[in-house]
C-alpha cells in the first residue's frame, strides 16, 4: 500500500506539471500580470526578474520590487523576455511588503554600500539590494546563498534560537518556540517562495534530527517535498527548489561526518566550515551543471564568514525593527554589525581579486 501511495504522488506531480505548465513559443507575443514575490537583480542597464517561469529583463525603470504588481509585454525568445516593456506598476502591495521596504530603507539610510545592501540580503534575503558589483563577487566566491532569500537564513534562525532556548528549557519544550520563531522571521523578511520553501524542509529536518530518527527524517523531507511540488509543479524546474532540498538532505546525511573529521580546527570554524563542506557535497555538481563553474575555495570561504551571519541577522533584525519606531537607537543597533560586515565584504574582496 505504502508503495501505491508514493507511486500517486509522483504520479499526479507528473500530471499537474504537464498540465498546467504554460508553453511559449520563440516569438510569442504575450502580456503578463503578476506580483512579484522575490526581489529583482539590478544590474547596470537593466532589471531581472522571473514571473510566470520566464526569466525577463525589463529596464530599471520604473521601479519594480518585491510585492509590486505589474504589468509585462514582451517578445519570448529561448525561454526569456529580454527587452520586456513596462505597462504598469503598482508598488508594495501587502503590508508586508511595505514593512520590508521601509527596514532596507532604513538600512540604506543607515550604513554605507556595499554593507547596506549585504545586511539587507543577510536579514532579509534581498538581493536586489546588492550592488551589482558585489553582487558579481559573491556569486563568483560562491557565498550567494547567504544574501539571497534561502535556506541558510532560515537555517541559522533555526541555529540560533535553538541554542538560546536551550539555556533555559528542555530541548523538547524549546521546539515550539523555534518553530514560531520560524514563523516571525517570515514575517519580517517577506514570505519569498524560497524562503518558505526552506523553512518547511528545515523545519520538518530540525524535527525529525531531534527525534532521533534518521530514517523517518528522510522519509517526511521526501513527503514535505512531493506535496510542495503537488502544491505548485513548477518548482519540479525550479533551481532554487532543488538546492534547497539536495543541501537540506546532503546536510542530514555528511555535517556530523564531516566535523568529525575537523576536530582539529576551533569550534567558530568548525560549525560553519563542517555545515558548508557538508552542503557543498550536494549542490556543487548542481552548480556547476547550471552556471557552467564552481569555486574551488568555496568552502574555505564560507567557513571564514559563515560565523559572523547569525549576529548580524540579530542586529539587522533588531536594529530594523527598532529603527521604525527610534531611529537613534537603531543606528546604535546597526553600527555593532559594522566591524561583522567589514569582515564579510573583505573576505570576498580578497578572493575575487
Amino acid at each position: 500500500m505504502k508503495y501505491l501511495l508514493w507511486i500517486f504522488l509522483i504520479s499526479l506531480i507528473f500530471f499537474r506539471y504537464f498540465t498546467t505548465r504554460p508553453v511559449y513559443q520563440n516569438g510569442d507575443l504575450i502580456r503578463l500580470t503578476g506580483t512579484v514575490y522575490s526581489d529583482p537583480i539590478v544590474y547596470e542597464n537593466a532589471r531581472y526578474l522571473k514571473l510566470a517561469s520566464l526569466k525577463i529583463y525589463v529596464p530599471l525603470y520604473p521601479e519594480i520590487s518585491y510585492g509590486s504588481r505589474v504589468v509585462l509585454e514582451g517578445e519570448v525568445v529561448d525561454g526569456k523576455i529580454k527587452k520586456g516593456k513596462i505597462i504598469s506598476v503598482e508598488e508594495n502591495v501587502g503590508t508586508m511588503a511595505n514593512f520590508r521596504k521601509k527596514i532596507i530603507s532604513f538600512y540604506q539610510s543607515s550604513l554605507p554600500e556595499p554593507y547596506a545592501g549585504l545586511l539587507a540580503g543577510i536579514t532579509l534575503g534581498s538581493k536586489g539590494a546588492l550592488t551589482s558589483d558585489f553582487w558579481e563577487k559573491v556569486k563568483y566566491v560562491g557565498v550567494a546563498h547567504v544574501v539571497v532569500a534561502s535556506g541558510t537564513n532560515v537555517t541559522f534562525v533555526v541555529m540560533f534560537l535553538i541554542s538560546t532556548l536551550t539555556l533555559v528549557l528542555p530541548r523538547r519544550k524549546a521546539i515550539p518556540f523555534v518553530i514560531l520563531g520560524i514563523i516571525l522571521y517570515l514575517f519580517i523578511s517577506g514570505f519569498d517562495a524560497p524562503l518558505i520553501r526552506s523553512a518547511v524542509m528545515a523545519g520538518v529536518a530540525f524535527l525529525g534530527v531531534e527525534s532521533g530518527r534518521l530514517i523517518n527524517t528522510w522519509r517526511n523531507l521526501v513527503v514535505t517535498a512531493l506535496l510542495m511540488l503537488i502544491y505548485n509543479p513548477g518548482w519540479l524546474i525550479d533551481v532554487g527548489f532543488l538546492l534547497s532540498f539536495v543541501s537540506t538532505a546532503s546536510i542530514m546525511l555528511f555535517e556530523k561526518r564531516v566535523r568529525s573529521k575537523l576536530l582539529m580546527l576551533p569550534k567558530i570554524l568548525r560549525e560553519g566550515m563542517s555545515t558548508s563542506f557538508a552542503a557543498q557535497i550536494g549542490v556543487a555538481p548542481i552548480l556547476f551543471v547550471t552556471f557552467g563553474q564552481f569555486n574551488i575555495w568555496s568552502p574555505i570561504i564560507n567557513a571564514l564568514v559563515l560565523w559572523t551571519i547569525p549576529m548580524i541577522m540579530i542586529f539587522g533584525a533588531v536594529g530594523g525593527v527598532v529603527g521604525l519606531v527610534v531611529p537613534v537607537l537603531g543606528k546604535i543597533v546597526l553600527y555593532l554589525s559594522y566591524p561583522l560586515l567589514w569582515w564579510f565584504v573583505k573576505i570576498v574582496t580578497i578572493f575575487t581579486v
